[in-house]
């Protein structure tokens, strides 16, 4: 479980900083850059049920 956690983490930091790039290039309402928050929110939720 810890690697687990371990490797979600890193995950959700790459995806964190890909989000970021995109909107820089594109704006935060590009849809590139929504599905990117979806998909780092639902790692985001994974994270929090392993964490619990």
């Amino acid at each position: 479980m810890l690697c687990e956690k371990l490797d979600l983490s890193l995950m959700i930091n790459r995806q964190r900083k890909v989000m970021y790039k995109k909107a820089k290039d594109f704006g935060f309402t590009h849809p590139s850059v929504v599905q990117c928050s979806q998909e780092l929110d639902a790692m985001l939720n994974r994270y929090q049920l392993i964490r619990t």
